[in-house]
């Protein structure tokens, strides 16, 4: 094969493999639906979320209590421990229905409903 078409087909593969993979890392990297959830003294607040089901979704948790918080629920499989005054996030796709979490430190009162739609 002559040098210039090798090096043109070399340039055309290239530029079409940087353009797939820059058109698949923007979708990758659009900002999730994001709920902001706070905790304080093991009460929930908001104490009920509707989010959409079957799609990522972001849980943004805010710890203001004094003590430490462990937001579960054990038939998705997720569990997150914050410290006291600490914030973190949670990613999950949720299927259709209500999924109950709870704060296992607070049983009594931490409690959260997500329904998923």
């Amino acid at each position: 094969m002559p040098a210039p078409l090798a090096h043109l087909l070399f340039v055309a593969a290239l530029w079409f493999g940087l353009g797939w993979a820059t058109a698949a890392h923007a979708q990758s990297t659009a900002p999730l639906p994001s709920w902001t959830v706070t905790i304080s003294d093991g009460v929930f607040s908001p104490r009920r979320l509707d989010v959409p089901a079957g799609q990522r979704i972001k849980l943004i948790l805010k710890n203001q209590g004094p003590g430490p918080l462990e937001f579960e629920n054990g038939d998705l499989h997720v569990e997150k421990i914050l410290a006291a005054k600490a914030e973190s996030f949670v990613v999950m796709t949720l299927p259709p229905g209500e999924h109950m979490f709870v704060d296992e430190f607070n049983i009594a009162t931490g409690e959260l409903l997500i329904v998923a739609r």
